[in-house]
Parts: C-alpha cells; sequence; structure tokens
C-alpha cells in the first residue's frame, strides 16, 4: 500500500459518522492527512435505536478512540457537569459522541454520498446534490443500518407487521398490541423489554434452547429453561463470574483467576485472542470465523433478567410458517402451537453483504472480494479495491469480533492511519 502524502491534493473520504468512522478522522488528521467526512453524526444511532436502550458493553468497553485517548465517556461527564450512567443509556451515549464529534470534526459534511466509482486509478466520490470530488483514498465506515437480517420465512409478509428490532425506535406505538419478538440475542430480548414496558403484549420465541448471560466481567453462562412462564424464578444451572456454585470450580479451590478480555467481547479464551485482530487476521479463514462466530454469539447482559420477569419465553422453538391473516400476523411453531399477533418483531441480526452498500458503483462491488459478505481486508483495512477500505462491522471478517463493536475503534482507526501513511507497525496490537 502506498503512503498518501499531505501534499497529494486529493483527500481521503470517510463515509460515516458513527463511531467507527469518528475515530477514523480523529487519527487521520492527527497523523496530518487531509480528510473529508460525510454523513448524519451518531446518525444510526439516532435513527434505529429504540429510545430506553441500554448499552450492552460497559462504559469503559464503549469509548471512541482518538490518539491521545483523552475524549472518552468520562471525560464527556466531566465537561458536560453529566455522570457517567451504568449501564450507558443510548441518550447519553449519543450524546457523547456528538461532543466527540465536535472535537474531532466540526467540519463533518452531513450530505449522504451517492456513489463511489472509478475513473481510471483515481476514486471518484458523488454527494446526493450531484457534487463530485477525488478521493486518495474511501474510507467505508457506513456500518449495519442496509442489512438488516430478514428470514426468508417473514419475506411475504407487510414490512409494517414484521419490523426488524433496528426499525422500532418508539417502543411506544406497540403500546396495546401482541407482539411476538424473534430471536436470542441482547437486540431481541432489550427490545421485548422495552416493548413490555412500552404496554405491549409480548412473548419472545428463540430457536437456541438456552440464554447466554453476560455477567460484568464477560460470558455468565446462565441458562433458562425452555419455557419460562411470566411467575417463574430464573433457574441458573451455571453460576455467573463471582457468583456462587454448589461446587467450588478451579478458580475457587486453587485461587487461580483468569481475567476476561477489557474487550468484554468473547469468553477467556476466545475474548483474548478476539482482542488481539492481527493475530485473528492471520488465522486461518474457516478458523478466524468460527472463533469470530463464537465470540460474538447472541447473548445478553445480565441486567435484562429482571425486566423479562414478566415475558414469556419460548427456547428451543422456530417458526415454520408465517403468514398474513386479516392484517395480523399467524404464525405456526415447529411444536405444532400458533400464535395470532398484531406484529413480528425480527431481532435477527444483521447479514453482512459489502458489495450492496447503495453507495458502490457496480464495477467497484465487482471487483470486492469477500468472504461470507465480508470484505477481504489486508493491513491497514485495504479491500481488494485499491484505496478502498472498510472500517468497523465490514472488518469483522478479517480482524474478528470487537469490529463489530465500539472497542473496536482502538484498533482499526490507529492501523488505518499507520497503513495509509505507510509505517511500519508492530506484529499485532491489541483492541483496546
Amino acid at each position: 500500500m502506498s503512503p498518501v502524502s499531505p501534499s497529494a491534493g486529493a483527500p481521503v473520504v470517510v463515509i460515516g459518522a458513527g463511531p467507527h468512522g469518528l475515530a477514523a478522522v480523529a487519527h487521520l488528521r492527527a497523523a496530518g492527512i487531509p480528510t473529508r467526512a460525510f454523513g448524519a453524526p451518531l446518525g444510526f444511532w439516532r435513527e434505529t435505536m429504540p429510545a430506553g436502550m441500554l448499552l450492552r458493553s460497559s462504559d469503559d468497553a464503549s469509548n471512541i478512540d482518538d490518539p491521545a485517548r483523552e475524549l472518552t465517556l468520562k471525560a464527556w461527564a466531566a465537561a458536560t457537569g453529566r455522570r457517567v450512567v451504568k449501564p450507558v443509556p443510548i441518550g447519553d451515549f449519543i450524546d457523547y459522541g456528538l461532543w466527540f464529534q465536535q472535537r474531532v470534526v466540526p467540519d463533518l459534511d452531513e450530505r449522504m454520498v451517492a456513489t463511489v466509482s472509478r475513473r481510471g486509478r483515481e476514486l471518484t466520490v458523488t454527494l446526493e446534490d450531484g457534487e463530485q470530488l477525488a478521493a486518495a483514498r474511501v474510507v467505508v465506515a457506513a456500518g449495519l443500518a442496509p442489512f438488516a437480517r430478514v428470514p426468508e420465512l417473514f419475506r411475504g409478509l407487510p414490512q409494517a407487521l414484521r419490523p426488524h428490532t433496528s426499525e422500532t425506535p418508539d417502543p411506544s406505538r406497540f403500546a396495546g398490541r401482541s407482539v411476538v419478538v424473534i430471536g436470542g440475542g441482547q437486540s431481541a430480548l432489550e427490545g421485548a423489554a422495552l416493548l413490555n414496558e412500552a404496554g405491549a403484549q409480548v412473548e419472545l420465541v428463540a430457536r437456541a434452547g438456552r440464554i447466554f448471560w453476560l455477567g460484568p466481567g464477560g460470558p455468565a453462562g446462565h441458562r433458562w429453561g425452555t419455557v419460562v412462564p411470566p411467575t417463574a424464578p430464573l433457574p441458573i444451572v451455571a453460576a455467573a463470574n463471582g457468583a456462587s456454585r454448589s461446587r467450588p470450580g478451579v478458580r475457587e479451590r486453587y485461587g487461580l483467576y483468569w481475567r476476561a478480555s477489557p474487550t468484554e467481547v468473547g469468553g477467556r479464551v476466545t475474548g483474548w485472542i478476539g482482542a488481539a485482530p492481527d493475530v485473528c487476521h492471520v488465522l486461518p479463514r474457516d478458523l478466524r470465523i468460527r472463533l469470530a462466530d463464537d465470540a460474538a454469539k447472541a447473548a445478553a447482559a445480565y441486567w435484562l433478567r429482571d425486566r423479562l420477569r414478566a415475558i414469556p419465553l419460548v427456547l428451543g422453538r422456530s417458526v415454520v410458517e408465517a403468514r398474513e391473516q386479516h392484517g395480523r400476523v399467524r404464525l405456526r411453531l415447529d411444536d405444532r402451537g400458533e400464535r395470532v399477533v398484531d406484529h413480528v418483531v425480527l431481532g435477527t441480526g444483521y447479514a453482512m453483504d459489502a458489495r450492496r452498500y447503495p453507495f458502490l458503483a457496480p464495477e467497484l462491488a465487482a471487483e470486492l472480494k469477500v468472504a461470507r459478505g465480508y470484505p477481504v481486508l489486508r493491513r491497514g483495512l485495504e479491500s481488494s479495491v485499491p484505496g478502498l477500505h472498510f472500517l468497523g462491522a465490514p472488518a469483522y471478517g478479517s480482524f474478528g469480533p470487537v469490529m463489530r463493536f465500539v472497542i473496536g475503534t482502538a484498533y482499526d482507526a490507529p492501523a488505518l492511519a499507520q497503513g495509509i501513511q505507510g509505517q511500519r507497525r508492530p506484529l499485532f496490537r491489541w483492541a483496546f
């Protein structure tokens, strides 16, 4: 990768003003690289995250990275006379992100990028109003918004009857309605809790036979039964970090303790491997994907348990049929049980296919090498299209699970800047 000189004229263009895009601008500008950034600040967070949501990651794992590591959540709280609430409310994180943006990219251009194309060897960015500019490089930090996963089974339903959790920013509009939430991860479980608290009649259905709980220090290993009635206690069959057990484990008997990774992503082994994205990058692709999928598997924060006591959870069951019936949804489960409800809310995650970013010109999308929809990236997070880089969730397939989280900015933003400068980098660096 040839370095970009500050005198090269054309700027590096960053598409997206979420955590990864903002961190990228902070590092690029600190390195003296001319940079322009486009997009609505914290747009995905402001437009799709439900009101009342709490961050799954702790405050220490939710800092957007800057070169001096001074623009932290705690610094925002001190500067604004606020306090850091734990877990972090989505509104506080958005305010923090906007505060960060004003300090690192006050000249953010909120116009959207319509097209990224190439003329000869030069990348050209066309904005929504038709303005064009040449780009020395293009950094895609546009997140997951185009890739909400809608399983085939539900695609025949009107969208209003089967919104994705990313399409339910206002849970109160479901008040008095009956809703089945599909999924067993954080977005599904917290979505169910928020809908219930907003006055909806909620039931959750998940294929998994257990829910994996994340304790304060990582996976807690809790498990619930197949169906938890509304009044039932939560039967714990494996202890959370630091909780008592019926039989002492190795740590208790011998005083051993293996601290979880500060990234809070993955288990006590996969978490530390995932916390070193350069190590993930050199693993065989199949092993890297298996490790990333295991580390980022569906799980939920421990503090959700009490908020779900009033919600029937049907675990180990799948929906086998979904059809519209008189403006409502009829569901049939694999145990032949049926439900007729007003809405199905899909907490089914995202299905990345970087070629489907709407601003990539067809010839660039066709040239982009992907594996399972994730762009294949080399060091510096550069794709198979020279000069086209991907940060955040698209980098999951090449650099591991932390790329999906805010804490991944501690790796990808400095790695991008150093790669563009042509600097030699250590064999690996931690993502925290």
